[in-house]
């Protein structure tokens, strides 16, 4: 069996309002998929969607978590997101402090 993949992770993702981003990253992190996630309030969202240009009022949502988590985040986020086809993305950090990477590996 391989190790863990002891890198950070991140994920964003787009919400239609800070009340369902919240209540999307209490979820995650209680789950143990996340250690924590950040709303982040008033995004304006300029989009193409089914043949029109549409603009809406959002609020992000930043996940951090450790690479082997973040497969999982993603499917469990993408199940529990309310957008019918929600924005999902993911990557693995290139760098990350060595606090930030023991508090990721810790116990959630």
């Amino acid at each position: 069996m391989a190790a863990p993949d002891p890198r950070g992770a991140l994920v964003w993702s787009p919400f239609a309002d800070e009340a369902s981003a919240l209540a999307a990253a209490r979820t995650l992190v209680a789950e143990g998929l996340a250690r924590c996630g950040n709303v982040v309030p008033g995004l304006t969202s300029v989009f193409a969607w089914q043949g029109t240009i549409d603009t809406a009022r959002e609020a992000g949502l930043l996940l951090k978590t450790r690479a082997d988590r973040l497969d999982a985040l993603i499917a469990r986020l993408e199940t529990i997101h309310p957008y019918d086809t929600p924005a999902v993305f993911g990557w693995v950090c290139d760098a990350s402090g060595q606090g930030t990477l023991e508090w990721l590996a810790g116990p959630s």
